[in-house]
């Protein structure tokens, strides 16, 4: 069974950069054509997608995140990571991750991002 657990700051001050790790469990990130994607759900808002890191350790960013947005892996702790820079209040949301490039079949329970001074 694939378990998927997101870690990282809670409160993060505004125009730094918040760092967010999901470690997976029950499969490997380097499977065989399986992508590894972090989405957000501001408060009040939909899903929105952010990017992911493929099993060759591709990645892909949506645009609108693009300019300040890196995901990365460790392999050997079966982990991959998030990393948003310049961060504004507008960032404050539960942020997820999932195995799954545009459909997502396994999540993690999500972790709450607060971007406040």
């Amino acid at each position: 069974q694939v378990q998927l657990q997101e870690s990282g700051p809670g409160l993060v001050k505004p125009s730094q950069t918040r760092s967010l790790t999901c470690t997976v469990s029950g499969d490997s990130i380097t499977t065989n054509y399986y992508y590894w994607t972090w989405t957000r759900q501001p408060p009040g808002k939909g899903l929105e997608w952010i990017g992911y890191i493929a099993y060759s350790g591709m990645t892909y960013y949506s645009p609108s995140f693009k300019s300040r947005t890196s995901i990365s892996r460790d392999t050997s702790k079966n982990q991959f990571a998030l990393q948003l820079s310049s961060v504004t209040p507008e960032d404050t949301a539960v942020y997820y991750c999932a195995r799954g490039g545009s459909l997502m079949d396994c999540w993690g329970k999500g972790t709450q991002v607060t971007v406040s001074s």
